[in-house]
Formats: C-alpha cells, sequence, structure tokens
C-alpha cells in the first residue's frame, strides 16, 4: 500500500522508528529507541544548562558529546534546548546566544562565523495536516541549513525545510518560512527580503 505521494505507507514499512526518522519519512516519536537519545540528549542539555560560565572546556566537553559537530572556537551559551543533538552541526567561530530551541529531527547545520541571537528556534518537525494522521501521532521533519557569516536577529523563527545563504542577515522577531537567498536583509513575518548586501 502507498500513500498518495508514492511512498510506502508508515504502516507497512519494516524499518524502525528511528530509521523511519533519519532518512526524513514519517514516524512516530513515542518510540523506545528514540525516547532513549531523547533521553540522553536531555541529561546532557541538563549538565550543560546547569555548567559553571567560568568553565569553557567543561562546556565545550558536553556540546563535543551532544552535537553532530562543534566547530573550532565555537559558543554556544546556555541554556540550550534541542531534541536528540547528535543531528546539529556547528560550524567554527559560530557564536549562539542565550536560549536557542534547535529541534533537530531532522538535520540542522549550521555554518561558519554564523551569529544567532537570543531565544532564536529553529523549527524541523512537521506534522500531518489530515486530524486521523495527527491523532495517531504521525510525524516528520524537513532540514535547515544556515550558511556562513549568517546573523539570525533575536528571536528569529526558521520553519521546517528553510536554508539561509551565506551573509544574509535576518532581522529580530523574523518568521522565516522560505528559503532566503545569499547576501540579502530579510525582515518581517513572513521574512521577506528588504534590500541586498
Amino acid at each position: 500500500m502507498t500513500t498518495a505521494d508514492g511512498r510506502e505507507h508508515p504502516r507497512q514499512d519494516r524499518r524502525s522508528q528511528r530509521e523511519r526518522m533519519l532518512a526524513g519519512d514519517p514516524y512516530i516519536a513515542d518510540d523506545p529507541e528514540l525516547s532513549a537519545d531523547n533521553l540522553r540528549a536531555t541529561r546532557l542539555m541538563e549538565e550543560l544548562n546547569g555548567s559553571a560560565a567560568d568553565n569553557p572546556a567543561e562546556r565545550r566537553r558536553i556540546l563535543t558529546q551532544l552535537l553532530g559537530a562543534f566547530g573550532q572556537d565555537a559558543q554556544i551559551r546556555p541554556p540550550l534546548y534541542c531534541d536528540y543533538g547528535y543531528q546539529i552541526r556547528v560550524g567554527a567561530r559560530t557564536f549562539i546566544n542565550f536560549g536557542l530551541v534547535a529541534l533537530d529531527v531532522a538535520t540542522i547545520t549550521i555554518g561558519q562565523d554564523v551569529q544567532i541571537g537570543p531565544n532564536v528556534q529553529l523549527l524541523t518537525p512537521t506534522h500531518p495536516v489530515q486530524a486521523g494522521e495527527r491523532r495517531a501521532k504521525w510525524e516528520a521533519a524537513k532540514a535547515i541549513t544556515i550558511a556562513d557569516n549568517v546573523w539570525l536577529g533575536g528571536g528569529v523563527i526558521v520553519l521546517p525545510g528553510v536554508s539561509i545563504g551565506e551573509n544574509t542577515v535576518v532581522g529580530a522577531g523574523a518568521v522565516v518560512t522560505r528559503d532566503l537567498p545569499a547576501n540579502a536583509v530579510a525582515v518581517g513575518n513572513p521574512a521577506r527580503v528588504a534590500r541586498s548586501l
């Protein structure tokens, strides 16, 4: 049996829910393997979020364990919140201010020399529009990519499947619903290019 878009129906798929999630296919998050992955991330986040400000080496150790990649001289100020951690890659010299929410059901790639303001949300999860599938707890996700030297102002929200081109600046409070080109300034809800750089 297949879905309307030609994929195998989720109930007929023999892969684990984790395998389905990592492939970008619909999956059910209430799964023992995914719960264990989330518990691991939650424990590391608790450790990071309670760590001493005067011990950057300890924070780096925790972030290196939590994240899929954490570049040289990158910095994340706690608190940090994520689902799994291992789907997040942070490039060298990137600075992430307080309160990042990075829901990494799909990959979140943050380039080099990126600046992320406080209380930014990077949201990869998607949920079915059909009530029955949503009630059955099916969900999916789409990757987010933030290229080198991007600046996301405070409170920016980036939605599933968005890519932001290098050197682009996104103004505080913007909601990024679709891809943004390189070398642009974007503002608003939804975010629109205000000018080129």
